[in-house]
């Protein structure tokens, strides 16, 4: 087993949608960025990355790399996870926590579990999503930007205890 730790922040801008873990959240604003912006799939993708040993969302997927210029954040996460399976891991939970002092999170909290268990290929118990506001405080606070952190446990099913040593 491995435990993988992901964290991603981007700025509010206009003109932009706002989508949070794949799902689109109606605002007056959206995050910027090179992709899509959606802070919750890079976090995850970057946990995902860090529990196999792969490095970093950004050796991944560069933002200097014209291919991801508007992508959609979801290609990363399918893209990592299919590594991760080629070498025989998968996803055993996953915990999301999403900082934003607007919009209000709670309405569309259980559209992202579903979506993140959807995208992930893991039951919906097996994801956790929750939403913390900035208290006014720094740049989420003032509503400047969106960040997400996420952890991910994985493993290797078919392994034997006795073959990882334990």
């Amino acid at each position: 087993m491995r435990v993988g730790l992901g964290h991603d922040t981007h700025r509010l801008g206009e003109n932009r949608p706002l989508l949070l873990g794949g799902v689109r959240v109606e605002h007056t604003r959206g995050l910027i960025g090179h992709s899509d912006a959606d802070v919750v799939l890079h976090a995850v993708t970057d946990a995902l990355l860090g529990a196999a040993g792969l490095g970093d969302i950004g050796d991944a997927y560069p933002d200097a790399d014209p291919a991801w210029r508007d992508g959609d954040s979801s290609l990363f996460l399918r893209e990592t996870l299919a590594r991760l399976n080629r070498d025989g891991w998968g996803v055993v939970n996953l915990d999301v926590t999403i900082f934003a002092q607007e919009p209000k999170l709670g309405p569309v909290k259980a559209a992202i579990r579903r979506r993140l268990a959807e995208l992930v290929g893991v039951d919906e118990d097996c994801v956790n999503v929750k939403a913390k506001t900035g208290e006014k405080v720094g740049h989420i606070g003032r509503a400047e930007a969106i960040a997400c952190q996420a952890v991910v446990l994985i493993d290797r099913p078919t392994t034997f205890a006795g073959e990882r040593g334990v």
